[in-house]
């Protein structure tokens, strides 16, 4: 039986990754799981400490050094996994220690490319972001192993952060493939006769180009298209005046049956996004057969395949958005190939089963190789 720490970021797309991991974690008999989800809006001493309260890098790696801690108080840690880096830049004394993997989307400088998107200001003062960059170098230097969403943040990690790679190894987060695979059976005369089905799903609706998706139908998407929109921002309900054939949906929470019937009742998936790494709502977009519209930011590129299983346009491009959609509107072969290829790259590449598994089989490994170092080192010194 392994006892193994999953410290994980609750932020984002973060919190699926989260409820995806314990699924399968729940599955393997030989693991005895301990969860430690970090997040902020917890009335602890760091939301009001000068500096601290206003930083939620410092807030939430201090708040997963201090779980650790209290974890191992209990029993012991045969490995940890740490999601993301964030979490790991205070726990470099216990890395030493306990064989660790840090999880990541996005390394930092992957994270200053997308940043304005996220509101993340890049620069300011040089001496800090050095420290900033050495302490990061730092942390991923210490952990046993990497793991990374995609190729892009691996190669940052190499490039910029002199990891060696082969402690990196490419693992994205999973789609239940089963649960997300839906019939599709509209009959030809209901293809003819229906309007074109489009979904957007994204929390922050701003940054993933909710408004550049209302303008589109502002400018004639509206006549021959319906749109779901899935989002937490209510702000956008005075936006939608003079503007027919579209739906909001609030509270829908990850892997839901109303938010996985949408992905069924859909045509496509729309997802003009500003800045974002490896977005879960496209992986899911593929595992339920979809042919996406999505823009050329962060990793898409290792999701959707311009022509091949989706469209890619660039960011804020209106006009470029509406045509997209009009070309796929008018060849249903097309949008036919791309929804199988679609499939296709979500069973290669974003199993949860295949995916999740490699994870838990990695910190098996580094548990096991760590407890072999111990065992000789104590021959060595009997």
């Amino acid at each position: 039986m392994f006892n193994f720490g999953f410290v994980i970021e609750q932020a984002l797309g973060h919190v699926t990754h989260y409820q995806n991991l314990q699924r399968w974690v729940a599955a393997d008999a030989d693991i005895c799981p301990i969860w430690m989800p970090i997040g902020g809006g917890i009335n602890d001493i760091w939301e009001y400490l000068p500096i601290i309260r206003n930083n939620w890098s410092l807030q939430v790696s201090i708040r997963a050094r201090d779980a650790i801690k209290v974890a191992r108080r209990t029993q012991p840690i045969d490995a940890l996994f740490l999601h993301t880096q964030t979490l790991a830049l205070f726990a470099t004394p216990l890395m030493r220690h306990i064989p660790t993997i840090i999880s990541t989307d996005a390394t930092p400088f992957n994270y200053d490319v997308v940043g304005t998107g996220y509101n993340h200001k890049v620069g300011g003062n040089s001496l800090v972001e050095r420290r900033k960059f050495l302490w990061n170098k730092s942390t991923y230097h210490t952990a046993t192993a990497i793991v990374t969403w995609c190729q892009w943040a691996k190669d940052s990690l190499v490039a910029d952060y002199g990891v060696p790679a082969e402690k990196v190894t490419v693992i994205p987060p999973g789609v239940d493939l089963a649960q997300w695979h839906f019939q599709r059976d509209k009959t030809e005369n209901q293809l003819s006769s229906n309007p074109l089905r489009l979904l957007f799903v994204g929390g922050d609706f701003a940054r993933k180009g909710g408004y550049t998706l209302l303008e589109a139908f502002r400018n004639g998407l509206n006549q021959y298209c319906q749109l779901d929109i899935v989002t937490k921002d209510a702000s956008i309900e005075r936006e939608l005046a003079g503007i027919a054939n579209i739906r909001v949906h609030y509270g829908l929470t990850p892997n839901s049956q109303p938010l996985r019937r949408l992905y069924a009742q859909a045509d496509i998936f729309v997802f003009p996004t500003q800045a974002d790494c490896l977005p879960s709502a496209i992986s899911e977009a593929m595992a339920a057969g979809l042919p996406i519209i999505t823009t050329d930011v962060g990793a898409l590129r290792e999701q959707v395949e311009h022509g091949v299983n989706g469209l890619i346009v660039p960011p804020s491009d209106t006009t470029a958005l509406v045509n997209a959609v009009c070309t796929l509107e008018n060849n249903e072969t097309t949008r036919s190939a791309m929804a199988v290829a679609s499939r296709r790259i979500a069973e290669e590449r974003f199993d949860a089963r295949r995916n999740y598994g490699a994870i838990l089989t990695l910190m098996k490994s580094i548990s096991q190789q760590y407890l072999s170092q111990r065992t000789a080192i104590s021959f060595d010194h009997a």
